[in-house]
């Protein structure tokens, strides 16, 4: 999927458009999840559809439930959901910081490479 460290740096249009690319897919995985959490607070929790977009937004984005649940299994589904929204949260973190590290070591290796070059006895 990426250069490896024999290749050389990909240019500044590759590294945007992978970029555009693996935010795109953390999007995508992001807007999942957010989905799911409004379609569970809707069915399961019986909230009205804002109310259960602001309550999965609330959650996925780490701030907390705005609206009081009072069945069992609403509570079940809010604690689920709040686990699960963690792992999202890392996820696509990873996903979007995945070219950028790569690059930083691609980067860091080539250099390194260089430099064992520059200190090779020459014959």
């Amino acid at each position: 999927m990426f250069e490896s460290r024999l290749h050389p740096l990909a240019s500044r249009l590759v590294f945007l458009g992978r970029l555009i690319r693996f935010a795109s897919v953390a999007a995508a995985v992001a807007l999942s999840a957010l989905a799911l959490g409004v379609m569970g607070y809707r069915y399961i929790a019986g909230l009205g559809w804002l109310d259960s977009l602001l309550n999965a937004s609330m959650i996925l984005g780490g701030m907390g439930p705005v609206n009081r649940l009072d069945s069992d299994a609403a509570k079940l589904f809010a604690s689920g959901y709040a686990l699960f929204s963690g792992l999202v949260f890392i996820t696509v973190m990873g996903i979007v910081l995945a070219p950028v590290a790569h690059r930083v070591l691609h980067v860091f290796h080539l250099d390194t490479e260089r430099d064992l070059d520059e200190s090779a006895p020459r014959s």
